[in-house]
């Protein structure tokens, strides 16, 4: 059975975008040595990434650019290596590298893949994801880096859960950018 995680930036004040929906405060610091290892180590590796119309639009319009390449080599590599799959109800195709558009149902397409052999799944930004699948208790593994900035408003990933989604801490690592990594799994 696979497994699906979540790896988002928050704000030391729990938001993941700002009000405009802006979340450009999350590279800052990415030029310390550890934390782009952990960056690319993480791109590197396998599985599939879910996104939303939103994240899948910003992403394509930059991973597979000579300016990524350039910027992030190894994580212009893997972004653009790993499959994809995009939900949205409004785009008509996905032309960015091994995606797949899916228009139907989000939780019914999201269980029945975990139900499939493959590699881990890992749904990256795409907010409105994240907190209807927090809410059907399918979300293995809540990866979030925390940043050291207060932004006092905008978005969190769980802006529509409704009800109390439990968790336990089971990793964190502190960068000397001083951006803290931290990993949680539901506790029951």
């Amino acid at each position: 059975m696979r497994k699906l995680g979540v790896f988002n930036h928050v704000s030391l004040d729990g938001y993941f975008t700002d009000v405009n929906g802006d979340f450009g405060w999350a590279r800052n610091g990415n030029d310390d040595a550890e934390y782009a290892a952990f960056v690319a180590e993480n791109a590197s590796g396998g599985g599939m990434l879910v996104l939303g119309r939103i994240t899948y639009q910003l992403m394509a319009g930059f991973w597979p650019t000579a300016e990524a390449t350039r910027h992030a080599p190894a994580v212009a590599e893997g972004m653009n290596r790993m499959p994809k799959i995009v939900f949205s109800k409004t785009l008509d195709q996905a032309s960015w590298q091994n995606t797949r558009l899916v228009k139907g149902d989000l939780v019914a397409e999201i269980r029945k893949m975990k139900a499939e052999p493959g590699e881990d799944m890992a749904i990256l930004g795409s907010g409105s994801i994240v907190s209807q699948l927090a809410q059907d208790g399918l979300i293995d593994e809540y990866m979030v880096v925390v940043n050291p900035v207060v932004l006092g408003k905008g978005r969190t990933m769980f802006d529509d859960v409704s009800s109390k989604v439990a968790l336990k801490l089971t990793k964190t690592r502190v960068f000397g950018n001083g951006k803290i990594f931290l990993s949680y799994k539901p506790a029951a």
